[in-house]
């Protein structure tokens, strides 16, 4: 076994001692620390006791984390750079002109010794060298001490109570401060890391994390929108002990709502907050606070210190500059190789935060009292945007915001270039970047910036830029949900189930937008606006896929009209749409939305059945006289007369009213929100079996008298609301098999039965059906129009049906879809609070 230098952080030179406990863990291989140690004192070595700048392209790979560690246990200074942005590494590569260079070449790590001793006077406690402006190639560079590196690691590992058995994926880049100390502290304890490059949002990475066994995980604020948008509320990690955010302000009410998750299953969540001048932490949210106070940042980590300095504008004597003490303060910046040679030239921090000491002794973050800001886990400097911006001729102010940088431009330039050319510049994607092109700058008086001006703009929707018709943009998406949706205000953060999308704008929403954009995604309706925005795919003429929820609806509705008339019998229609029904209230009712979101969700859903019912049967009631007040209240099954020729019209939507009212009132309860967020797939399983009582009726009911319909038929419901849920292959053949074995004897009718039964599999196993253009607006106008249909088509058929049963089919489903179109006419003319959108079965 090579034996490490006596030099670097502490944490380097243990290696060994954690022997033959696993150190990386990936995809393809194992480490222990005995076989990491011996290749970082292999590379140690190679790279000698003369001190040199080292130049490392960092990446969540095993070379670059042998290298890093490496140069550290040899005690050559590391500049570590961005091994993803090439011209921000050959920036800092001209800026510092390194001794020796190691990147990636032709899939091997290459260690370019440019010369062998170095051309630079390097400061004997000099150790790490990392960018404080995310990802732009600035030469401003903070300069970090082995001392620095040790402390940091030690402070969080001790509140983080890090143990030896933990295993933590690197969901941050190594080249971060933050994902940095997340490799160091863990190293520390001698704890494995789950190293990769996947996002939190590949599946492959939760392949990865449950086979590892992890227990960890960091994010920033952008990895918590990933995490929300894959169902990470509805995963199961058995192992998982701790998840950490930092890198930018969190929204409170996600912190209160993560934490909450974590308590419920059984993981603590740690907020942080730090700067790559403190060698990434400073503070932290005690767990069992988040929930309670979620806008804080906590208490100084363990051997720092926290003092306010006055400020001229913040007068409370609680307010003040955040200044932050402790060993892991850096030793100062370089701007310049000069700088390298320079020892400790700051004793603390002036974090450029406001903040607030409150009585409990937590602190808050209220202000900045400079110019800087983060975004995606970066420290951006907006000036150095507009420096970036000029270079390439456009004149432009920058100022960020808690979400996005905002960019004010002038001089005619195109917008989307504009835009590229900030985000390229911040290390930003894209979708952070807004651009305003505006005839002039905005000054004050003494010409200077107005930069409150160019913050004002954040408040403002951007110009409509030009929209591409081979695809869809951004604006233009936001126009279709605007219409659809019957929503004034909709941004590009919003989402189709965030904008109160339900089952039936879901039909034609997905239609429309499959013809813009193609093929979408299984999640679209909870994706972002502007994740959804880019251009048609090239496809073959005339090629479209359905979703077979969609479908189901189409054909349900077509059997159920044409089996009354008869123009056919096809019976099971109605049984099948109580599954999809289920299926959809998962979907777009059970969101991860907080639970009074979801409640109002429903109860829109629920109204939008009730409202067009009710009028309709009360004004058919009284033209035929068909129909009693039990049938207005929809409540017939309940009350009767269970005898008359036409009280039971409407017995499917009375059912499925009563149904959506019960499981709205069970989620009501906090106590079950909260196990169907822990169990997403095992409560409606459980629902099922409890419904099966009934289905088979166990108790006897039926001989003490009429049953009602949403009693007997509620198991097929929670088996729809399971196949929504089951997202293995386990879980979708447990449900695919509690139809097979509970639809078959229910009617004593085995065709209809095996209607049914063949529906629900293909809702289980196939989400989208190859169609036709013609076919999906076909498919969407008998979905999106089946509430009305069923409604009306009781009064048709008997009027059309002497003379042509096929006539009474057609007109049946006219007069269905005339309705629903006259409502959606109607309701977008009504003031927003009145408004009643078309609903469906």
């Amino acid at each position: 076994m090579r034996v490490l230098p006596d030099v670097g952080p502490a944490f380097v030179r243990a290696l060994a001692s954690h022997g033959d406990r696993p150190a990386v863990i990936t995809a393809r291989a194992r480490l222990s620390y005995a076989e990491l140690a011996d290749r970082v004192a292999e590379l140690a070595a190679r790279l000698g006791p003369a001190r040199r700048l080292v130049l490392l392209a960092g990446a969540n790979r095993l070379d670059e984390l042998v290298a890093y560690l490496a140069t550290l246990a040899a005690g050559h200074p590391l500049l570590l750079v961005p091994g993803d942005k090439d011209a921000a590494t050959a920036e800092l590569a001209r800026a510092y002109d390194p001794d020796v260079v190691i990147r990636p070449v032709g899939g091997e790590l290459l260690v370019d010794e440019l010369r062998p001793t170095s051309r630079h006077e390097l400061h004997p406690e000099l150790a790490l060298l990392l960018s404080t402006s995310g990802s732009t190639g600035s030469p401003k560079l903070v300069r970090l001490s082995s001392a620095n590196l040790q402390a940091n690691a030690e402070a969080i590992a001790s509140y983080l109570d890090i143990r030896d058995t933990d295993r933590a994926a690197t969901t941050l880049p190594l080249h971060y401060c933050y994902g940095l100390s997340v490799v160091n502290s863990h190293l520390l304890r001698g704890a494995a890391l789950v190293l990769t490059d996947l996002s939190v949002s590949d599946r492959c990475f939760w392949d990865l994390f449950r086979a590892a066994r992890g227990t960890t995980l960091a994010g920033v604020p952008y990895t918590f929108d990933l995490l929300d948008r894959v169902g990470f509320d509805r995963m199961r990690l058995p192992h998982l002990r701790q998840v950490t955010q930092a890198g930018g302000r969190l929204d409170p009410h996600r912190v209160a709502r993560y934490a909450a998750l974590g308590r419920r299953d059984g993981w603590r969540f740690f907020v942080m907050y730090g700067q790559t001048e403190a060698t990434a932490r400073m503070a932290y949210l005690p767990p069992e606070l988040a929930e309670s106070r979620p806008e804080a940042i906590g208490v100084p980590v363990p051997g720092g210190s926290f003092r306010l300095r006055p400020l001229p504008d913040w007068p409370s004597p609680d307010t003040g500059e955040l200044v932050y003490s402790g060993p892991n303060v850096m030793l100062g910046y370089a701007e310049r190789p000069a700088d390298l040679a320079l020892g400790r030239t700051v004793d603390e921090l002036h974090t450029g935060d406001v903040a607030r000491r409150g009585p409990d002794g937590l602190y808050e973050i209220v202000g900045r009292a400079a110019g800087f800001t983060k975004l995606f886990g970066l420290r951006i400097d907006p000036q150095r945007v507009e420096a970036y911006l000029r270079r390439d001729g456009v004149e432009a102010y920058c100022v960020g915001t808690d979400r996005e940088l905002v960019v004010a431009a002038t001089g005619g330039p195109d917008p989307e270039r504009v835009r590229r050319l900030a985000a390229a510049a911040a290390g930003l994607p894209t979708r952070a970047v807004r651009v305003h092109l505006l005839a002039e700058l905005p000054r004050l008086s003494s010409g200077k910036p107005d930069y409150r001006a160019v913050r004002a703009l954040a408040a403002t929707p951007p110009p409509v830029p030009a929209v591409d018709e081979s695809g869809a943009g951004t604006e233009q998406l936001r126009r279709l949900y605007a219409e659809l949706l019957d929503q004034p205000d909709v941004t590009a953060d919003d989402s189709f189930v965030s904008l109160g999308g339900d089952s039936l704008s879901y039909v034609e929403m997905s239609v429309r937008l499959e013809q813009l954009l193609g093929d979408l995604p299984a999640d679209w309706h909870t994706t972002p606006i502007r994740d959804l925005a880019r251009p048609a795919p090239a496809r073959p003429t005339g090629r479209r896929v359905l979703e077979t929820s969609v479908a189901l609806r189409a054909l349900a509705i077509v059997v159920i009209v044409g089996s009354h008339i008869p123009v056919f019998t096809i019976k099971g229609g109605a049984h099948l749409l109580l599954a999809v029904a289920g299926f959809n209230f998962a979907r777009f009712q059970l969101t991860d939305a907080p639970r009074r979101d979801r409640l109002r969700a429903a109860g829109r859903g629920i109204s939008r059945i009730v409202l067009p019912s009710v009028a309709w049967i009360a004004l058919a009631g009284t033209v035929t006289g068909d129909y009693t007040l039990t049938n207005v209240l929809l409540l017939n099954s309940v009350l009767g007369p269970h005898d008359g020729p036409t009280q039971w019209h409407f017995w499917f939507i009375e059912a499925l009213v009563a149904i959506l009212l019960a499981v709205t009132a069970l989620i009501a309860v906090p106590a079950v929100d909260r196990i169907e967020r822990r169990f997403p797939f095992g409560l409606p399983l459980t629902l099922a079996a409890l419904g099966l009582v009934t289905r088979y009726d166990l108790p006897g009911l039926a001989a003490l008298g009429h049953v009602p319909s949403a009693v007997v038929v509620f198991w097929l419901f929670a088996l729809g609301w399971a196949a929504a849920r089951a997202t293995r292959t386990a879980q979708r053949l447990a449900v695919t098999a509690a139809a097979l074995l509970t639809v078959p004897g229910f009617f004593g009718e085995p065709f209809r039965e095996a209607f049914i039964v063949a529906g629900f599999a293909l809702l289980v196993w196939v989400p989208r059906l190859p169609s036709r253009p013609a076919l999906n607006r076909l498919a969407a106008v008998l979905a999106g129009s089946s509430l009305y249909i069923y409604l009306t088509h009781w009064q048709v058929m008997p009027i059309v049906g002497p003379w042509s049963r096929e006539l009474a089919l057609v007109a049946s489903l006219a007069v269905g879809i005339g309705c629903a179109a006259a409502v959606r006419l109607l309701t977008r003319r009504l003031p927003a609070p009145a408004r009643l959108r078309p609903a469906t079965s």
